[in-house]
């Protein structure tokens, strides 16, 4: 029994209509993934994400597609689109980008990041954002939250690397108890095989991130990918010169913060201001 093939939606962005223009033409050469591969230099996996918009569009395949299909630069017009369109449904994407990656660089200012929340650190902090919530719906936020940090204790986790603002540190959520709880599991991945932690203390004054978090995320064939984040919003980047100039930042700030065995000592004494 045939499997039917999965429907493509060319009509959502850019780049879906990249993807499906790619299988269109594809089929119409009478070629497999595989043969297609072959000419591209990529592998049938990669080429079924390509399809399918569920990975980063590396900037040498438009040429190299329109170079097999002889569209005569369809592909590269294509990509010069979708590489800067703004998605509704980045959110999710950005989700699937985070599962996918190898490296998770973020960089927080106000609040931890989800990615080491305590269950009660989230529910203090989804609480304190909308009051209004019923208990039934900050148990769903809270619920997703814990079900993101599963990639942690996965067989092969990502490494993570985080630079945390002193203020993550010292703006309470949820009152003493919870902080404490919540500064050590910070402090227990504050340097392990697989995790970094820095912080960037006040006097070092200002910086190029401090507007907002960012969160940059590295795959396993190379190609990057950032998410920006603000109060309600966030903005999904693959444009390779913005993630250039973003990741620039990260290592700057990175060189400013910090070390790691600093950062416990810190994280340490604010747990003692708790006791």
């Amino acid at each position: 029994m045939s499997v039917r093939p999965r429907h493509l939606t060319p009509d959502k962005s850019a780049r879906h209509l990249f993807g499906a223009e790619m299988r269109r033409l594809r089929e119409a050469a009478g070629m497999t993934l595989e043969a297609l591969g072959e000419i591209v230099r990529y592998s049938k996996s990669s080429l079924h994400r390509f399809e399918f918009a569920e990975s980063v569009l590396p900037p040498d395949l438009p040429g190299k597609l329109d170079a097999a299909f002889g569209t005569d630069g369809l592909f590269v017009r294509l990509y010069a689109l979708a590489k800067k369109e703004i998605h509704p449904d980045q959110f999710r994407r950005m989700m699937n980008f985070e599962a996918q990656a190898r490296l998770i660089q973020q960089y927080t200012g106000q609040i931890m990041p989800g990615i080491v929340q305590t269950r009660a650190y989230s529910r203090a902090l989804f609480e304190v954002y909308n009051p209004k919530a019923t208990v039934y719906e900050i148990d769903e936020l809270v619920a997703a939250r814990m079900s993101r940090q599963e990639l942690l204790s996965a067989d092969s986790p990502p490494d993570l690397s985080l630079i945390l603002d002193e203020a993550v540190i010292r703006r309470s959520f949820g009152g003493p108890a919870v902080m404490r709880e919540q500064l050590q599991r910070l402090l227990d991945l504050t340097l392990t095989p697989t995790t970094v932690v820095q912080i960037i203390p006040f006097e070092h004054g200002g910086h190029a991130l401090v507007g907002g978090s960012l969160r940059l995320m590295t795959m396993e064939d190379g190609s990057q990918v950032v998410y920006e984040e603000s109060i309600s919003t966030g903005t999904l980047l693959e444009d390779q010169e913005v993630v250039a100039a973003r990741r620039r930042d990260y290592d700057l700030l990175t060189a400013h913060a910090l070390s790691p065995e600093q950062t416990a000592a810190f994280i340490r004494s604010a747990l003692e201001a708790l006791a």
